[in-house]
């Protein structure tokens, strides 16, 4: 754009600035929708729509094990490289791990299986850890949850469309084992699209809020993080492919309209905004219990030795009524409870490199969590107690995320907004 903004003042006034956070979150959306959005497309149709499960929860170990370490470390990452190459870094292995599905319908390697997927786990935590500046500390404090949920919803339309590429093709085949050539190659265009975007997004220095704010010349208070882990298995055993790709499509949609609702609620619900987060956060475990609830009710009727028949969307009638509500509602779940935490860490700081280190913290003490999943899983333990362990973390999560509130989370008051820096200020200018 040719912007240098240090020695310019800069119109805030045009509702579409390519340099302001509304585009630049919505373009970080795009950059998600093509590369974890589709991902989890592929993921949610059962390791790619593979035949062999353990192959896949041995792959998922790994990918998550590195990303729990480069999670932690994207931050720094972020701080050095900025935000296109610490991005575009990571949307390229989505692209190679895409590849290696395709490989793997024509050579079932479990070595390079394992190695694709840690290689993965490294630009998934580059990734994400770009994305949490981004999201967390371009909006204003008080719109922080209309974004998050704004990001939410244009990223999970890429699991949506990601459903959608295999039901499509396989709606007349109720037995086919594993996704085709085809779906594997649209899904890698899509993340390769997503890899180039990720080149149009500006570095925090450039982009200017609409009270005329930069991104990275704001001073912020030092305070304590917490790490907040969940820990979520999909069980794809219920399911054919086709079902699968239709299911990924209203979960991933139940993601959207969940980060729709959790955003109005923490950014307007009351005037209050520590009144707000508890309450978007009671709301979130009240829902939460419930749908874990459910959950167990349906667990209970079968066992990893003893799996019901798989049900098809237009062969199983009523029967397939019931989890398919189910799945949808852990989606709305997800989106609610992953929208709260990243605006409860919005309350942090607001400096971008600040964020970028907790947002990576985050992700990584969470793909921990899944790494251990992952591999209990291929252990063959019960899924039953799968079921309660993972219960059982959420909800100690959700009095973790109260206090945290608590001790972050600082009301509005009028007169009572920090000093802000106009878009002109010199560039020398350093954050407290």
């Amino acid at each position: 754009m040719g912007f240098e903004g240090d020695d310019t003042q800069v119109s805030t006034k045009a509702r579409f600035r390519y340099n302001s956070p509304l585009v630049q979150v919505t373009l970080i959306g795009l950059v998600c929708f093509c590369c974890p959005g589709m991902f989890n497309a592929l993921a949610g149709l059962g390791g790619g729509g593979q035949e062999n499960p353990t192959a896949a929860n041995n792959a998922n170990t790994a990918l998550y094990t590195t990303f729990a370490i480069f999670g932690i470390l994207g931050g720094g990452i972020y701080s050095i490289l900025g935000p296109r190459l610490t991005l575009a870094s990571g949307c390229s292995t989505y692209v190679l791990y895409a590849g290696f599905f395709l490989y793997y319908n024509h050579q079932q390697h479990q070595a390079f299986a394992i190695i694709s997927d840690a290689v993965l786990g490294i630009g998934a935590g580059f990734l994400w850890a770009g994305e949490g500046a981004i999201v967390i500390s371009y909006p204003p404090q008080h719109r922080k949850g209309t974004y998050i949920s704004l990001f939410w919803s244009v990223f999970n339309m890429g699991g949506v469309i990601g459903g959608l590429i295999p039901f499509i093709p396989n709606y007349h085949r109720s037995e086919a084992a594993s996704v085709n050539d085809g779906t594997n190659i649209g899904i890698m265009c899509f993340m390769t699209a997503g890899t180039l975007l990720s080149l149009s997004l500006l570095p925090p220095s450039k982009v200017v809020r609409d009270d005329g704010t930069r991104c990275t010349n704001i001073k912020y208070s030092k305070v304590s993080t917490e790490a907040v882990e969940i820990v979520q298995y999909v069980d794809g055993a219920l399911f054919n492919l086709r079902t699968r790709g239709l299911d990924n499509v209203f979960y991933w949609g139940g993601q959207m309209v969940g980060s729709v609702v959790i955003g109005y609620i923490l950014d307007f619900g009351f005037q209050s905004r520590r009144k707000r987060g508890f309450v978007g956060n009671g709301i979130v475990a009240a829902l939460g219990t419930a749908i874990w609830a459910g959950g167990l009710a349906k667990q209970v009727g079968y066992s990893r030795n003893d799996l019901p028949p798989k049900l098809d969307f237009k062969d199983s009638g009523s029967g397939f009524a019931g989890p398919f509500i189910l799945y949808f509602s852990y989606g709305l779940l997800d989106a609610m409870f992953q929208s709260t935490v990243y605006w409860v860490i919005g309350a942090l700081a607001d400096d971008s490199e600040v964020l970028s280190r907790y947002g990576g913290f985050y992700k990584g003490v969470q793909s921990a969590g899944a790494a251990v999943a992952w591999h209990v899983d291929a252990r063959k333990v019960p899924l039953l107690t799968q079921l309660i362990v993972n219960w059982s973390f959420t909800t100690v999560s959700y009095p973790l995320l109260a206090i945290l509130a608590m001790l972050v989370i600082k009301d509005d008051h009028k007169g009572e907004e920090p000093s802000i820096n106009p878009a002109s200020m010199d560039n020398n200018s350093k954050p407290v």
